[in-house]
């Protein structure tokens, strides 16, 4: 049985792993080959393990657990209302497993006190943007354009909205 709870330092690895894994798949064609084929577990893990030795980040990170393996992440800004990453191991894509770290990281931003949550995906992203939508989160015409660090590749993203309250 899945479950979800705080992450905690030891899992930087993993969540690495799987953030990793997932940026492969879910931007394959989307974002330059060589950038998806170069990403790096070890330099992902030390960028987790930053965040998550940060005192500020306590409960923002969520990680999902089954059998001791952890399969998935999310990751919410409290404070700003702001779904900011939510991964899960490919193989488990459409097995109900995102949505449920998609539901508890609304949980999460509801139980902060927002009215409201954010979350910015890149436009050319479908299948997330589906996945959102049949959640019930609506793009509200904010967009914006980031270049991927050390590349010259323009990322168009795109913010979605859902409202905490009746939702």
């Amino acid at each position: 049985m899945p479950m979800i709870r705080p992450a905690v330092a030891e899992d930087a690895w993993a969540i690495a792993e799987v953030n990793v894994r997932s940026w492969q798949s879910a931007y394959q064609g989307l974002l330059p080959e060589l950038y998806l084929r170069d990403l790096s577990v070890e330099g992902r893990a030390g960028r987790w393990q930053r965040i998550l030795a940060d005192p500020a980040n306590q409960g923002d990170v969520l990680v999902l657990v089954e059998d001791g393996t952890l399969l998935g992440f999310t990751a919410v800004d409290r404070e700003r209302g702001e779904l900011r990453a939510i991964y899960l191991e490919p193989a488990r894509w459409g097995t109900g497993l995102g949505r449920l770290l998609l539901d508890t990281a609304v949980a999460t931003l509801r139980g902060s006190g927002h009215r409201e949550a954010t979350l910015w995906v890149l436009d050319s992203n479908e299948r997330a943007r589906r996945f959102y939508a049949a959640a019930g989160w609506t793009p509200d015409g904010a967009e914006k354009t980031d270049t991927m660090p050390g590349e010259d590749v323009p990322l168009r993203e795109v913010r979605y909205r859902i409202d905490l309250v009746s939702g």
